[in-house]
């Protein structure tokens, strides 16, 4: 069981320490909206009531899974307010796996392409004489397959979670 102090409410530090975030954390959840103001002590110390462990718990599981603060922010502010906003909660998770099946598809090619160029500098490698260059970085000039008109790897190859886990 963990222990709430007297006024069943956490200090920011407790709160921290529980949820496994920092204190900056927690107030960079409060202006972003996912968790509410906390009432001040007397001292001026901010005091979450204990419900706000599950609150920091549901985020930061929200956040791993790709949903995004502001996302969460209106969700939650939905929910706060007494609405239902699952059917919005399952679509932007939907989106989040198209786009993740997606992403997947394109560092496939791009690692099938990787094994490709590797298998033909093993190659090319194996024929040369001691001291001769062969050319390697030159040949990715010559299979543009991986590459954009710019000569940059595809943004899309490039991107991890696009959205901004703010």
């Amino acid at each position: 069981m963990i222990a709430v102090n007297n006024n069943g409410v956490f200090s920011s530090g407790e709160l921290a320490r529980l949820a496994g975030v920092s204190t900056d954390t927690l107030r960079h959840y409060e202006r972003k909206g996912v968790l509410a103001r906390p009432r001040r002590s007397s001292n001026g110390y901010r005091q979450y009531p204990a419900e706000t462990l599950q609150r920091v718990q549901l985020v930061r599981r929200a956040l791993s899974v790709g949903f995004t603060l502001d996302e969460l922010s209106t969700i939650l502010k939905v929910r706060d307010q007494g609405g239902a906003p699952c059917q919005e909660v399952r679509t932007l998770a939907g989106k989040k796996l198209s786009n993740i099946e997606s992403q997947l598809r394109d560092l496939t090619k791009l690692r099938d392409e990787l094994r490709t160029t590797l298998r033909d500098w093993d190659a090319r490698l194996a024929r040369r004489t001691k001291g001769e260059r062969v050319g390697l970085l030159e040949s990715l000039a010559a299979n543009p397959s991986a590459t954009n008109s710019s000569g940059h790897v595809s943004s899309s190859l490039k991107q991890k979670h696009t959205k901004e886990k703010k």
